[in-house]
């Protein structure tokens, strides 16, 4: 039978292929766990990946521009990769930047956001700005990542936007955030989100601590599996109920 090919197309623009083989590439992590083209979905799933191993393994199927992806942007192509056996990037912004960072051209509000940077001095000009709009304006935590998800998303879908723009989103987001930040991927931000819920006069060390527990699981990263598995007597088991 025909195997599946790999495409992959070049900074040139030129695609080419090569025959997907399973157990082809694999990256060992520790003894029992490891990223293989041959692992199904739930393994992948289940597994705990740190960024510099997805982003190794990435490279080695295939996966273009694999050293600009993010964590949950390298979790989404490996997926798509598993499923099908096509290394293919599924980021919907831009991977690439060129020209004058738009910090390097002085921040102002009707400044178009071209090559945002997202440092020290970017981050201080949207708060201060935010300030002056909405007077005692603090920022929300999880509002910076989901502004720079909406930066993202209306650049991606050819819509121009100025630091104006950013900065009346930021306030909005602070407006409309309500309870635990929900990712799509960052399950460590939403594992510490739910036990924080569940577990309410709990320090953030117990939930790092139930966290470390669930890594070393062979089950989804989820608040819901740890439970799961302390109700069974299993890792977590021992952890004490401080809301009582």
């Amino acid at each position: 039978m025909r195997l599946p090919a790999i495409i992959s197309i070049s900074k040139s623009g030129v695609r080419s292929a090569i025959r997907y083989r399973p157990g082809r590439f694999k990256i060992e992590m520790g003894k029992k766990t490891t990223l293989s083209d041959s692992m199904t979905e739930t393994e992948f799933d289940n597994g705990y990946w740190y960024a510099a191993e997805l982003k190794e393994f990435a490279v080695k199927v295939g996966i273009p521009s694999a050293n600009r992806l993010r964590k949950d942007e390298l979790e989404k192509a490996l997926k798509h990769f598993i499923r099908t056996g096509e290394s293919k990037t599924l980021a919907q912004r831009g991977l690439t930047k060129s020209g004058v960072r738009d910090v390097d051209k002085g921040l102002s509000l009707h400044l178009p956001v071209v090559n945002y940077t997202s440092n020290k001095e970017t981050k201080e000009f949207i708060e201060r700005e935010a300030a002056k709009l909405e007077p005692g304006f603090k920022r929300a935590p999880g509002t910076r990542y989901l502004l720079n998800r909406w930066r993202e998303a209306q650049l991606a879908g050819g819509k121009p936007i100025t630091y104006q723009d950013l900065v009346k989103q930021a306030i909005e987001l602070n407006k409309t955030k309500h309870g635990p930040l929900r990712i799509e991927h960052a399950r460590y931000i939403n594992f510490i989100s739910d036990f924080m819920a569940a577990y309410k006069k709990a320090p953030r060390e117990e939930a790092v601590k139930a966290w470390e527990e669930l890594k070393a699981m062979d089950a989804p990263k989820t608040y819901e599996s740890w439970a799961k598995a302390r109700k069974a007597g299993k890792p977590g088991g021992s952890f004490q109920n401080r809301n009582s």
